[in-house]
């Protein structure tokens, strides 16, 4: 039987019509590649996604929001904003891709306007979390960050319940799979150097015996 998983899929959390996958495919840019997507299962098939954003935040930003998971401080900021009613963002990252970048690719925007991206966790009422992805146009400041423009209208736009234990899940799963990948990429990088100074030293050698008289 074909397999038709994604080969770069590390996990994946289905909500209502809609998940959350980890991909592994951003590592080597210092990466944690998000995808999210929703769906209508009364459209054709084929046609059914109706949402997707892909997220890329940085390896260590990503590992800190790990830390605060395993230590409980992420869950202790849940109970207290959810105790006093405060629906700001436990966590919260934007990224994208200028408009500059776009264009090099092919890809402008019909509006000229850079493409920003935003994931943030926020407090569910019916459920721990939401893991929220959104998308639409947006202007890069001058710091070089792509700064959202489009308000409470997003282009696309995805929200994935989960509980704690599912967060968890999805958090340390990821995190297990690039400590691997850190350590294989490191391994190979290690054998590759020593396979270099032994070529290295044998040229040194051969040229040394090259170099001796012949009486």
């Amino acid at each position: 039987m074909k397999d038709e998983r994604n080969q770069n899929q590390i996990i994946r959390i289905d909500a209502r019509n809609c998940f959350v996958e980890s991909l592994n495919d951003a590592f080597g840019i210092n990466k944690v590649h998000f995808a999210f997507a929703s769906y209508d299962l009364n459209r054709p098939e084929g046609q059914r996604q109706t949402n997707n954003v892909h997220i890329y935040t940085s390896v260590y930003e990503f590992l800190e929001l790990c830390r605060r998971l395993n230590n409980g401080s992420l869950l202790y900021q849940l109970q207290q904003q959810k105790s006093c009613g405060d629906n700001s963002p436990l966590y919260k990252t934007m990224g994208g891709t200028s408009a500059e970048r776009l264009a090099q690719q092919n890809r402008s925007r019909p509006d000229g306007m850079s493409l920003s991206r935003t994931a943030q966790l926020i407090c569910g009422n019916k459920s721990d979390v939401l893991f929220v992805a959104d998308s639409g146009p947006g202007e890069t400041d001058s710091k070089g960050l792509i700064v959202p423009k489009f308000g409470r209208n997003p282009e696309n736009h995805v929200a994935v319940s989960m509980n704690m234990d599912s967060l968890g899940e999805l958090f340390l799963a990821t995190k297990t799979h690039y400590e691997a990948w850190l350590s294989a990429k490191y391994t190979n990088e290690i054998k590759s150097q020593s396979y270099t100074q032994i070529v290295q030293q044998n040229n040194v050698s051969e040229q040394n015996r090259g170099m001796e008289p012949m009486f």
